[in-house]
């Protein structure tokens, strides 16, 4: 029988989650900050996506190290250190002097976040023996980190209202400086007592592997179509296949490898996959039509995105609920089938269709993403052993990072393809005007503010519809992934029950 978390553990998963919100957080929080930014520091367009994007590519390329780390040195050590640095860091990138500097203060900032954000998961695992406290710990946290990609934009929209830019990142060392005065306090620590050598050959492999991969998914989906992004994903690629044969071979390697010979684990890893491959989709196409289509404000978009959020925890909620009395495979299952409705419920919006149709959707998407989040990262922690928690926590928010950029390139690249099939550009434009409004809705809104009162709402119009149109069929796509999704999982879980999942106890 396992013992109840008790008081401080509960406290303790409060500073967890904290940090995990403003690791989330800083993703999107630069949203509004930008024309300031720009404005103040004169980037280049190249430094100025370096500093809007350097920041995951890093958090996403330094997770399994970090995880590993973890294990080893101890994950309250590394995280008490990772929040030290992303402290100093958000100090360097508020009082930033050039662009370089906010770039080495963002690139900072990553490489601090992906010390924390594997720790707080792994920490969860030690602190929470009991699998019920466990599974409402994972669903708290699992909320804290989606709801800090949500209310980035906010917080930064407001704090932008009263201070200048920098104050973005300043809101972050309050918040570090409590961790690292109540994280000794209210955390254990936990070290693999059998840690292995360090290998810091497969850590930069890893490395070399997962920021070529996100770098050339990202550009497939900003429409870059140049040999260089293609080259980046083989590159990436073939250093993943060294980076494995290495771990074969390796006495200590930093992934064992074996832990995807289970069935439940492997599953697990891809369901988080499939899920953020959807959210994403869901995010980008939403964003667009809340902004171009409805004409809502970047704050008041943000703020009307919010209400799906309501799914997502009822999700985590339910799923923490029902996970003891119906099998893994049916919930799962099942929480993937209420995404795909939400996805085919949102493809019918128009540009009449206005915001019923997106909150609908966007719920029952998001309700389904909860419950399938929260079982399908209990299953990753629970049939992991203790001892590699930090690795097994690091593998399943990169799978989440992966996840996220496939769904922005593919399924962005399936709604792009359709619009541009579809849009009508007015005779008589520039080439260079004609290729804007081809490229994006953005572009024929921005085409359209200049066009004469008597063209430019017929071609508007036509743009709307174009992208609604694309945005559907994407929608159905998606929803047609997740079913398939739904399937495997209904299949390859068929005879796993929480009960008997965990590989110690």
């Amino acid at each position: 029988m396992t013992a109840k978390a008790s008081r401080k553990d509960w406290f303790g998963l409060a500073v967890l989650v904290l940090a995990c919100l403003l690791v989330s957080m800083d993703m999107s929080v630069l949203l509004y900050a930008i024309p300031f930014l720009s404005e103040d520091l004169t980037p280049s367009s190249t430094q100025l996506l370096w500093i809007i994007d350097i920041y995951g590519f890093l958090l996403a390329g330094m997770l399994i190290t970090m995880g590993s780390l973890g294990d080893r040195i101890g994950r309250r050590k590394l995280l008490l250190g990772g929040a030290a640095l992303f402290g100093l860091a958000s100090v360097a990138a508020a009082f930033s002097t050039s662009p370089e500097l906010l770039i080495a203060s963002r690139a900072l900032l990553g490489i601090a976040g992906a010390t924390l954000a594997p720790s707080t998961l792994a920490l969860i695992r030690n602190m929470f023996t009991d699998p019920d406290q466990r599974r409402t710990a994972i669903g708290i946290w699992t909320g804290g980190f989606g709801g800090g990609v949500m209310i980035g934009p906010i917080v930064g929209g407001v704090l932008l209202e009263h201070f200048w830019w920098g104050s973005v990142f300043l809101i972050n060392v309050p918040v570090m400086v409590l961790m690292l005065v109540l994280a000794p306090l209210l955390l254990p620590e936990f070290t693999d007592p059998r840690p292995g050598r360090f290998d810091l050959v497969s850590a930069g492999l890893s490395l070399a592997a997962v920021l070529p991969i996100i770098w050339g998914i990202k550009e497939l989906a900003a429409g870059a179509s140049d040999w260089r992004a293609i080259a980046a994903l083989i590159a990436g690629l073939a250093v993943g296949v060294v980076f494995v044969q290495r771990q074969r071979s390796q006495p200590d390697p930093l992934i064992d490898l074996n832990l995807f010979a289970g069935r439940r684990f492997s599953t697990a890893i891809a369901t988080t996959t499939v899920t953020q491959f959807a959210m994403m989709g869901l995010a980008f196409f939403s964003s667009q039509y809340l902004q171009s289509v409805l004409g809502y404000s970047p704050l008041a978009a943000a703020l009307w995105s919010l209400p799906t959020m309501l799914g997502m925890f009822a999700g985590l909620a339910l799923g923490g609920v029902l996970a003891t009395k119906v099998r893994p495979a049916s919930l799962m299952g099942g929480g993937l089938a209420i995404s795909a409705a939400g996805y085919v419920v949102f493809s019918f919006s128009t540009p009449d269709s206005g915001l019923p149709l997106l909150l609908a959707g966007g719920g029952l998407m998001t309700l389904g993403m909860g419950v399938v989040t929260v079982l399908a990262t209990e299953v990753v922690l629970a049939t992991a052993p203790p001892e590699r928690a930090g690795a097994a926590s690091a593998l399943s928010e990169t799978s989440t990072e992966f996840g996220g950029a496939l769904g922005m390139a593919v399924l962005g690249t399936i709604g792009a393809a359709v619009y541009r099939s579809a849009v009508e550009v007015p005779a008589g434009l520039s080439a260079e005007a004609a290729e804007a409004a081809r490229d994006t809705l953005g572009g024929a809104v921005a085409v359209a503010a200049n066009l004469p009162p008597e063209v430019a709402p017929g071609f508007l119009r036509g743009a709307h519809e174009a992208f609604t149109d694309g945005m559907s069929v994407t929608m159905l796509i998606g929803a047609g992934v997740l079913l398939v999704a739904a399937a495997l999982v209904a299949v390859l879980l068929r005879q796993v029950s929480l009960s008997r999942v965990e590989v110690h106890g």
